[in-house]
């Protein structure tokens, strides 16, 4: 796996390397519009430290975007977060941080993930082709 370097346009930097906390995370998942458990900070505690790579966006010392995936690295990974703060949508900042998720994991892995409703005319124009062979067991809380 080979690991990016910060990466600069304008104002905005994207990591792999800058730490993430519970609070930061929750505040950007607000900002955004995702729905999230932003309210509970432990569980979000939970979801940075089993994510095998966090694509981060940053302005200055604020979090405004991230990506959040779950992968092995070989075969598949879920991307099972993209959320961009409302005031900076529109400017290509999620379809930069997909693209640099990708260069984590390599043109032999399969992006997947599920969309909101609100999202679904989002993912095309940033190069995702819709599926409809899946399945899923709803999280209960």
């Amino acid at each position: 796996m080979s690991c990016i370097n910060d990466e600069e346009e304008e104002d905005v930097t994207y990591s792999i390397k800058k730490a993430v906390n519970s609070e930061d995370l929750a505040r950007v998942f607000k900002t955004s519009g995702i729905k999230r458990p932003s309210d509970d900070l432990p569980r979000l505690q939970r979801m940075i430290d089993n994510a095998d790579i966090m694509v981060t966006a940053w302005d200055a010392a604020r979090l405004i975007g991230v990506a959040r995936a779950i992968t092995d690295f070989s075969y598949c990974c879920y991307l099972s977060d993209l959320a961009v703060d409302k005031a900076y949508q529109g400017t290509g900042i999620g379809k930069e941080l997909v693209r640099l998720l990708q260069e984590q994991i390599s043109e032999e892995v399969m992006l997947l993930l599920l969309s909101a409703p609100s999202a679904m005319e989002y993912y095309p124009r940033i190069g995702f082709d819709a599926i409809g062979n899946g399945f899923k067991i709803a999280r209960k809380r």
